[in-house]
Order: structure tokens, then C-alpha cells, then sequence
């Protein structure tokens, strides 16, 4: 299917032609399709946006991402508030069940997990208040399932 967007064809791959874009006209418009994933060994996929200029970290930061059938995510934390809404399948946080619909909304620095995708996997929609998304490991985890820096690498060179 071809994406409706197409004055921003493109533009989703570059941050400075995103950005250049964005302060000539004020606005652009794109498709989850658009933007280049990261995918990561686990099998979880995530594609990101920034609300604003790209390069802002103030900018809010915005997640969608699928994490394959009973994926485990260790407990861990961000530097900044956030909230999700489960868009498609389950997600355990914890002890709870989430299902679509349902919206999570934490704040920084405060650890939870873990999660657990469920059997039909998670499509989640993440909302982060500002560019200090990057997950944080707590406890005796070793950040292995949260693979930040793989994500943060590839952001920064898409």
C-alpha cells in the first residue's frame, strides 16, 4: 500500500531533512511505515519519533513497539515520565495483565517490570515526556533483554 504521506517521502529516514522540513513548513506528515525500525536480537521491534525537532532533546519521544510472543524485558526504569497504551495482543507488567486499551503512566525513576509479551505478542505505543528515554537497568539486571544502546544507535544514525 502507498503510503498517504507523500510530501514526506524520505524525510522519515533523515533527522536533518526532517528538521529542515519541520522549520520550513511547521509540520509534516508521516506513516509508522516510513520510519526505519530497530530491530533487535530479542525479536522486539521499535520504531521512534520526535515531537518537535528531531534533535531536541526536550522534544517528546514516541515508541511504537512489538515485542514477539512471550518476550521478557527485564525490570528496569527511564529518566523521564512516560506513558503507553497497548495497542494490539498482551503484556504482563509485573504481577498485572494489560490488554488493548489499557494505559500505563509512570513516572521517572521509578523501576517496574518485568515484562512478559503474551502468547500472541504486544504491540505497545510508547509516549516519553522528553529525549531521556533510554531504559535504565535496576536491581541485579543486566540490561541484556532492554538492548538501549542498540536502540539509541540506531536512531541517532536513521
Amino acid at each position: 500500500m502507498e503510503s498517504k504521506t507523500a510530501d514526506a517521502t524520505g524525510i522519515a529516514q533523515n533527522p536533518e531533512a526532517l528538521s529542515e522540513a519541520l522549520t520550513r513548513r511547521g509540520h509534516v506528515a508521516l506513516s509508522w511505515d516510513e520510519i526505519e525500525p530497530a530491530t533487535l536480537p530479542n525479536g522486539v521491534v521499535a520504531s521512534m519519533y520526535r515531537v518537535g525537532l528531531p534533535e531536541q532533546d526536550s522534544s517528546p519521544t514516541v515508541f511504537k513497539v512489538y515485542f514477539p510472543p512471550d518476550c521478557v524485558i527485564e525490570a528496569h526504569t527511564h529518566d523521564c515520565d512516560y506513558s503507553e497504551i497497548i495497542l494490539e495482543g498482551s503484556q504482563k507488567v509485573g504481577a498485572q495483565w494489560h490488554y488493548p486499551g489499557d494505559i500505563r503512566i509512570g513516572l521517572a525513576n521509578r523501576g517496574y517490570g518485568p515484562l512478559v509479551a503474551g502468547p500472541e505478542g504486544a504491540t505497545v505505543l510508547f509516549f516519553f515526556a522528553d529525549g531521556r528515554w533510554p531504559a535504565i537497568t535496576i536491581g541485579k539486571n543486566d540490561g541484556s533483554t532492554l538492548n538501549a544502546d542498540m536502540i539509541a544507535e540506531h536512531f541517532e544514525a536513521h
